[in-house]
C-alpha cells in the first residue's frame, strides 16, 4: 500500500487517470445499471462499455506506466460514447458533454483534447440536423449549446495549458542544475538508485565518474563569481558533448560533478576518465588561463547502495588530487601512474 502511495505521489498524471477512472466508475455505473434496468438496452450496454474500458485503461496505465496512450484511448471512448448517449436521450444527454470536456482536458494534452471535444461536438449538432432526430428541440437550443459548450472548451483549454506548463516549469526546477542545465542532486540520486536495481535485477554494468575542477576557487577569488559561473557552464557543456548519448551528467554542488556510465567495463571508465580530463584541459579557459579537472571513478560492483558506490569515487578522487591534480584514479586500477600531467604549467 505504501508503495501504491508512493507512485501516485511521484507520477501526477498517473495519478489523474487513476481518480479520473474512479470517478467514472463511481458515476456512471449506477446509470448503467438503471439504463438496463429501464429496458434502454442501447444507453446502458455504452455506459457499461464505458466503465469496463475506463478500468482498462487504468489497468494500462499503472501495469506499463504510460499515461498517454491510455489517455487518448479514454478520450476517444468517451467522446463516442457521449455522442451515442445524446443522440439516444436529447436534451438529458447532452448534460454529460459538460463533463466530457472536463474529461478530455484532464486525461490528454491541451490540443488532443480540443480537436477530441470539437469533434464531438460537430458529431452531436450533425445528429441534431438529421430529419427527425430529437437531439435538440430547437434551432436556438442548439446554437446555445454551442455556445455554452464552446465557452466551457476554452477556459478548460487554458486553464490546462497554463497547469501543464506550470508543471513542466516546475520539474525542471526539481530536477535540473539552475545554472549548468544538468541534472542536480536529487536527480543524480534517484538515477543511481535506479542502476543499484537494474545492476542487480540485470546485472547492467555501470560506472561512475565523479569530477572536480582544480584549484577553482582561485578563479572566483580573482576574477569574480560571474567568470567562474562561465567556467562552470564551459565544463558542463564540454563534459555533456564529449560523452555518450547515454551517458548522464549531474552537478553535485559548487565545482563538483559526477558523470553516470552505463555499459561500462573498468577499462572503459578509465578511458573516459582519460578522454574527460585531456578534454577540459585542452578546451576550457578561465581569464587565468587553462581549466583542468582531478577525477574519480568506481564501477558498480557489490557496494551495499549508492552512496557506498559515490563514496567510493569520492576517495579516488581525493587521491587523484592528492597525487597531483589534472588527472584520474578509478577503483581497483589507481595507481599514480595512472595521473595524467595534460597541460603543463597548471596549478
Amino acid at each position: 500500500m505504501a508503495e501504491f502511495w508512493n507512485r501516485l505521489k511521484h507520477d501526477f498524471q498517473l495519478s489523474i487517470v487513476m481518480l479520473v477512472g474512479l470517478c467514472a466508475f463511481i458515476g456512471i455505473t449506477p446509470y448503467a445499471i438503471y439504463r438496463l434496468l429501464e429496458g434502454n438496452y442501447l444507453v446502458g450496454i455504452v455506459d457499461s462499455v464505458l466503465v469496463i474500458c475506463t478500468l482498462g485503461a487504468v489497468r494500462w496505465a499503472w501495469v506499463t506506466g504510460d499515461t498517454i496512450r491510455p489517455g487518448q484511448f479514454l478520450a476517444v471512448i468517451f467522446s463516442v460514447g457521449t455522442v451515442m448517449v445524446a443522440n439516444n436521450l436529447g436534451v438529458n444527454g447532452l448534460f454529460w458533454f459538460y463533463t466530457l470536456i472536463l474529461f478530455n482536458f484532464f486525461v490528454v494534452p491541451p490540443r488532443q483534447s480540443i480537436v477530441a471535444t470539437s469533434l464531438a461536438l460537430v458529431a452531436i449538432c450533425v445528429l441534431g440536423l438529421q430529419p427527425g432526430a430529437q437531439v435538440f428541440e430547437s434551432y436556438y437550443q442548439m446554437m446555445s449549446f454551442i455556445v455554452t459548450s464552446s465557452i466551457a472548451s476554452f477556459f478548460a483549454f487554458v486553464f490546462a495549458f497554463r497547469g501543464r506548463r506550470q508543471r513542466e516549469q516546475l520539474n525542471t526546477l526539481a530536477t535540473l542544475d539552475p545554472l549548468t542545465s544538468t541534472g542536480n542532486r536529487r536527480t543524480m540520486e534517484r538515477e543511481l538508485t535506479i542502476a543499484m536495481a537494474e545492476h542487480r535485477r540485470y546485472g547492467k554494468e555501470y560506472g561512475l565518474l565523479m569530477l572536480d575542477l582544480d584549484h577553482f576557487k582561485r578563479v572566483n577569488d580573482l576574477y569574480g563569481h560571474k567568470a567562474g559561473d562561465q567556467v562552470l557552464v564551459a565544463v558542463a557543456d564540454l563534459l555533456e558533448s564529449a560523452s555518450r548519448e547515454s551517458d548522464r551528467l549531474f552537478r553535485l554542488g559548487g565545482e563538483e560533478f559526477v558523470l553516470l556510465l552505463p555499459l561500462v567495463d573498468m577499462l572503459g571508465l578509465e578511458r573516459a576518465a582519460q578522454h574527460l580530463c585531456t578534454a577540459v584541459a585542452e578546451q576550457v579557459r578561465s581569464p587565468g588561463g587553462p581549466v583542468t579537472v582531478s577525477i574519480g571513478g568506481a564501477a558498480l560492483g557489490r557496494q551495499e547502495n549508492w552512496q557506498a558506490w559515490l563514496h567510493e569515487a569520492d576517495e579516488c578522487l581525493y587521491r587523484a588530487k592528492h597525487a597531483g591534480r589534472n588527472g584520474y584514479m578509478i577503483s581497483g586500477l589507481d595507481s599514480p601512474a595512472r595521473v595524467l600531467t595534460v597541460v603543463s604549467g597548471t596549478d
